[in-house]
Parts: C-alpha cells; sequence; structure tokens
C-alpha cells in the first residue's frame, strides 16, 4: 500500500505568527495532530504538531502568547504519494516522528500519521492466521 492510499488530503495549514492557542484550537476542531506551517520568510513549509504544543505548555509558556514559529519544526521530512507504508513508516522511526507532510510536485497534497499507517496495517494484520 503506497502513502497517497493512507494520507489525509484535509490538511491544515496556518501561518507562522497564529499563537498556540488558535493553532491547538484549529488542530482540535479539524481533529489532526499536526498542522502545516507556512512561512515564506523562514523558508517555506515547516510543521507544528501537538506534541510542540505540549512541550511549550509544559515548559508553563503562555499560548496566548507564544506564536507557532517559534514551535515550527522546518527541518521537515517530506514523504511522496508513492511511497510505500513501510517507506513512510521507516522515515517515522528513524526520525522519532509521528507526522510527515506528503509533497506532490512540491506543494503539500497530505499529512500521513502513524494512526493512519496504523489504520492501513490493522485489517490485514487481523486476517493473518496465528
Amino acid at each position: 500500500m503506497l502513502v497517497r492510499d493512507a494520507m489525509s488530503t484535509v490538511v491544515l495549514t496556518i501561518g507562522p505568527t497564529h499563537t498556540l492557542r488558535q493553532a491547538a484550537a484549529l488542530m482540535s476542531a479539524r481533529r489532526v495532530g499536526a498542522a502545516v506551517v507556512h512561512d515564506p520568510d523562514a523558508g517555506g513549509i515547516g510543521i507544528l504538531t501537538e506534541r510542540d504544543i505540549l512541550n511549550s505548555v509544559g515548559l508553563g509558556q503562555d499560548p496566548d502568547t507564544e506564536r507557532a514559529h517559534a514551535h515550527t519544526t522546518n527541518d521537515v521530512v517530506f514523504a511522496a504519494p508513492a511511497w510505500t507504508l513501510e517507506e513512510a513508516a521507516g522515515a517515522m522511526a528513524h526520525g522519532g516522528f509521528r507526522h510527515l507532510i506528503v509533497l506532490d510536485g512540491g506543494e503539500p497534497a497530505g499529512i500521513v500519521s502513524v494512526r493512519d499507517i496504523i489504520r492501513c496495517w490493522a485489517p490485514a494484520r487481523q486476517q493473518v492466521p496465528a
């Protein structure tokens, strides 16, 4: 199975000046664990995850004043729609992260998460005799 078959095509995109509270509210409303941060001044595309927000709050930072750009990962590993799920899972395991932005033609086409991969693999694994 390929990344294109598992990825979510609902991509939440926010700006670098969104507060962490705004980002969290949007992520919660869309029921996603990551947002693509489009920041042309910082080199383009980054990612803000629920873990980034949690770490900030855990440090006692104010989610109403902290901006997304201060917590965005900019050295992102991108996936291609034609990657296998094994390739995506390997990249996540190697990098220690749970989301990959999927680029198609240089533009975000989706996000694939560990949960997406598990959802695809679980039915196939359940049919294997023990």
